[in-house]
């Protein structure tokens, strides 16, 4: 568990933060530009003094300033990668990774060769920095911070400095880091995709405070956050388990008490995943539809019916102890009578869905 309770005033920005993340798995902090989440992971890492505060892990105090604790950030054995890679350009890349190497504890938990191969770096070692692109400068960011047998992880944006190509390079790379190591991770973003992707837990962060936390489908659903996505990102986030292919080569996954087929018949059965449903995308049906080109359709019940906008109601929907929400117009729920406790069905297209492995 990492515990943190800090305050920090800088010029008119206040950061006064509490919350306690769950480890391993990783913990995204997402929120706009500007509210805080980087000066909080300063903080943790110990390269920013907070006015007062605490900071432990797993029990063990990092910073308290009531009980005059303050760990050095060199010796809370946290590994941080930058939005910019930060690597040492007269050295290579082999000795940029040996340097984080020999400046760790000595006991290992994880080695050289674990490294190149989990974010394959074996072919760069002999390469200098400016001879690589920047996706390979972030991955042998990585991989330093990971040398230095870290016991967190922090990573703030590390992918905003790319472009959306590098970033798909980048990014399986930090799902193998999550599925494989047991290092806890925090993660900084304010791209909504990053972490639909990676996050196993969400804070939600804004003007300086977390507002809310929890695991990333409760967090889907939570109104405070389509204030920072936009309208057109809500939607419900549910993970299930793939079930093999149907006779199309559309892959089947459990969610709820119903199936999705989803454009992922790559991937093996039992493979836990990710899909996001749109608000947008779903249409919702009292009866039960039938010669249609749309592949899914969920049976549920209305759970709640709540304003959207000025045109627009979001409708809940229980599929069998998985929530989901669909948009419609306020005509649409005056004239299909939609309410809570009423059987319906949703619908959505095998496109719109992506699924990611988790």
């Amino acid at each position: 568990m990492l515990s943190v309770a800090v305050k920090k005033r800088r010029g008119s920005f206040m950061l006064d933060a509490q919350f306690e993340l769950p480890t391993p798995g990783v913990v995204t902090l997402f929120g706009r530009s500007g509210c805080g989440k980087s000066t909080l992971v300063n903080i943790i890492a110990g390269l920013l003094d907070p006015d007062e505060g605490r900071i432990a892990l797993d029990g063990s105090a990092l910073l308290d300033t009531h009980q005059d604790i303050d760990i050095p950030a060199h010796s809370r054995r946290i590994g941080y990668v930058f939005q910019d890679a930060r690597l040492f350009p007269h050295l290579s890349i082999a000795s940029n990774l040996r340097y984080a190497a020999r400046r760790a504890p000595a006991k290992r938990v994880i080695g050289l060769d674990e490294v190149l191969a989990l974010l394959d770096l074996g072919s760069l070692m002999g390469r200098r920095v400016h001879q690589l692109s920047g996706g390979e400068k972030q991955r042998v960011a990585i991989g330093r911070a990971l040398l230095s047998q870290p016991r967190l992880l922090l990573l703030d944006e590390p992918l905003a400095s790319l472009d959306a190509a590098r970033r798909e390079e980048v990014l399986p790379y930090l799902e193998s880091l999550r599925d494989k190591l047991a290092i806890p991770m925090v993660y900084v973003s304010h791209n909504f995709d990053e972490v639909l992707r990676l996050a196993t837990y969400l804070v939600l962060m804004e003007s300086g405070k977390a507002i809310a936390q929890g695991g990333v489908g409760e967090m889907s659903l939570n109104p405070q956050l389509r204030a920072i996505i936009g309208a057109d990102a809500v939607g419900a986030i549910l993970d299930g388990s793939a079930l093999g292919a149907d006779s199309s080569g559309l892959m089947r996954i459990k969610v709820g008490s119903g199936e999705l087929l989803v454009q992922a018949a790559h991937i093996a059965a039992g493979t836990k995943l990710r899909v996001q449903l749109l608000a947008r995308d779903l249409i919702v049906a009292t009866e039960v539809p039938h010669s249609l080109s749309v592949r899914n359709c969920l049976a549920g019940v209305v759970v709640a019916v709540s304003d959207d906008d000025a045109d627009s109601d979001l409708i809940s929907i229980d599929i069998g102890g998985t929530d989901i929400i669909a948009r419609v117009t306020k005509a649409a729920t005056r004239e299909l009578s939609l309410r809570s406790g009423l059987p319906v069905w949703a619908l959505v297209k095998a496109v719109s869905l992506r699924a990611h492995v988790i």
